[in-house]
């Protein structure tokens, strides 16, 4: 009996060794980011090595802008879609979301009901909320996790996230954001995306192209590609629009 405790003792004491040491690792090449921007994500990878299995081209558009060059309108946008609160929260946004979300969730539905969408559209109303995650939580995935769910993901995501918030300024946690996340099949970040979809930079952008581009940001190859679902986009840019006058910036 001696025996087994003291081997589940040594286990116990090497596997929060090796935690111990892994977050300090990450914390490290967190910190790193105050000053070098990534050379490549999480997400990047798995996008590559899914070409990759279908035997197919790698893509990769992006092209990396410092945050003054990337149009506030844009900046506006993004967080009236993702994360109204990014610039007063530490990370994590426990406030339910606003009775004024709400309120135009239910007008974009009569809106949809006006256009004569299918009713089978109306159930899917809520894929159209902001999800929980922050923007320093989808940050932190987008970096370094995996999209598998589990206790140990969801838990690393929350270590990171206060990383993140610990070690970076909020504007540059918003300018990595920006830089790094998807916005179709291989581009990332607000500079292609422009010039994908507006032929212009990124700084150039209007408050309704910007609106656009925020819309598809959930999912911009499938739910949100506008080349799939024209509406839903529109819908959900008009509800953004309507939120971006009240986004504070960081």
């Amino acid at each position: 009996m001696r025996r087994l405790f003291r081997i589940f003792g040594l286990a116990l004491v090497g596997i929060i060794a090796g935690v111990t040491l892994y977050e300090a690792v990450m914390f490290v090449r967190v910190f790193r980011l105050r000053s070098n921007n990534p050379s490549s994500t999480s997400l990047i990878d798995i996008r590559a090595n899914e070409a990759k299995q279908k035997g197919q081209p790698v893509r990769r558009e992006q092209i990396w802008v410092p945050l003054d060059k990337i149009s506030s309108n844009l900046q506006r946008a993004v967080l009236a879609g993702e994360d109204t609160n990014f610039a007063t929260h530490r990370g994590f946004d426990y406030e339910a979301i606003r009775n004024a979300w709400d309120q135009a969730q239910k007008e974009t539905a009569r809106e949809a009901k006006q256009e004569g969408e299918d009713d089978d559209w109306l159930p899917s109303l809520p894929e159209f909320k902001r999800g929980g995650s922050t923007i320093s939580q989808q940050l932190a995935k987008n970096l370094y996790l995996s999209s598998q769910r589990s206790l140990w993901r969801k838990g690393q995501e929350a270590a990171l996230t206060v990383m993140l918030e610990r070690s970076l300024t909020k504007r540059r946690i918003l300018e990595i954001y920006l830089n790094v996340i998807e916005w179709g099949d291989g581009v990332y970040g607000a500079e292609a995306a422009s010039r994908r979809y507006f032929k212009k930079s990124a700084s150039a952008l209007t408050a309704n192209e910007a609106a656009y581009l925020s819309a598809m940001i959930p999912n911009p190859r499938t739910v949100f590609n506008p080349q799939v679902n024209p509406r839903r986009v529109a819908r959900r840019q008009r509800i953004i629009m309507r939120g971006m006058p009240y986004v504070k910036l960081p």
